[in-house]
């Protein structure tokens, strides 16, 4: 009855999606670039870079809004350069994604410590407060558990319907889609492999860094080391739990959410009856179930991980 009296919580739904937004950003970000045919493993970092960059932007000064954009330019920065290497020069994709992550991230460090070289512990500031919508707010059980979230969460929530629509309900997406299965009909067309592939790596990895900036601005209000906490990699085997479509990207990024949420409360009902890393074990040993159960099914890009130069037949 504990079990059910947590699940039909609206306290427990509300944590459940406040810890599936980073995911959500992430998840639409590397869906963007895979639709593409691009596999982005620089996630992990880039959630890194977007969370310091989006915090020191505040802390200097920048305001949230402005935190927030600096941390999307972030994102769109080492996209860029994980676009050059694997698009026009052709280069591993795993090897560069990999890359990617350890420069965005070794960055992300050596930025922190030569910005505040003396701090012991990381200055604090003022992040993202839940929102309080008239009527919506006060509803039952809907009003706590999502209408009381932050404006972030809100614009993770938008997104997944914004980028559902672009990709297919729009000539943009139709072709981000085609050129991540058969990329020289694309050029048959006249449209440009590069700059398709390309846009869509700089724009789903600028999404990817508001994962980071969710985590300093809005769950806690400082950046500190170790805060990623593989939440990068878990966005990678969320994109194939959800076929790459952003509908099921947003579901499985809350069947996360809510395995974390419930490990948390479960340890507090349980207690010490079992090690505390069986508790912590739960959310990820449950997702590579679901992983399994689902992956063998999915409809993959078919010119995913493969380099395309002009001119190819």
């Amino acid at each position: 009855m504990e079990i059910l009296d947590i699940l039909l919580s609206a306290n427990f739904w509300a944590a459940s999606i406040r810890i599936a937004t980073p995911l959500i950003f992430g998840v639409l970000g590397a869906l963007i670039c895979e639709r593409a045919g691009v596999l982005n493993l620089g996630i992990e970092g880039i959630f890194t870079a977007g969370a310091m960059a989006g915090w020191m932007a505040v802390w200097l000064g920048a305001g949230l809004w402005g935190g927030v954009a600096v941390a999307a330019l972030a994102g769109a920065f080492f996209g860029m350069i994980h676009a050059i290497l694997t698009v026009p020069l052709g280069l591993s994709q795993h090897v560069s994604g990999i890359g990617v992550t350890l420069l965005a991230t070794s960055m992300s460090y050596f930025t922190y410590r030569t910005a505040l070289p003396n701090v012991s512990s990381p200055p604090r500031i003022t992040p993202f407060q839940p929102l309080d919508i008239p009527f919506l707010s006060d509803m039952p059980f809907l009003g706590t558990a999502l209408f009381s979230q932050t404006a972030l969460t809100m614009l993770a929530l938008f997104l997944v319907g914004a980028t559902a629509w672009v990709l297919y309900r729009t000539p943009l997406g139709l072709a981000i889609r085609a050129v991540g299965d058969n990329p020289s009909s694309v050029e048959a067309q006249g449209l440009s492999v590069y700059g398709l592939r390309i846009g869509a790596i700089v724009v789903g990895s600028s999404i990817m860094a508001l994962g980071g900036a969710f985590l300093t601005m809005s769950a806690f209000d400082a950046f500190f080391f170790g805060m990623i906490n593989g939440r990068g990699w878990v966005c990678i085997a969320l994109t194939v739990f959800a076929s790459w479509r952003p509908g099921k990207a947003l579901i499985g990024a809350l069947l996360f959410g809510a395995f974390d949420a419930f490990q948390v409360r479960l340890q507090t009902e349980v207690g010490s009856f079992l090690p505390s890393q069986v508790y912590l074990m739960m959310p990820y040993l449950l997702s590579i179930a679901a992983l399994i159960v689902v992956a063998r099914k999915a409809d993959y890009p078919k010119a995913m991980l493969t380099p395309w130069f002009k001119g190819q037949r």
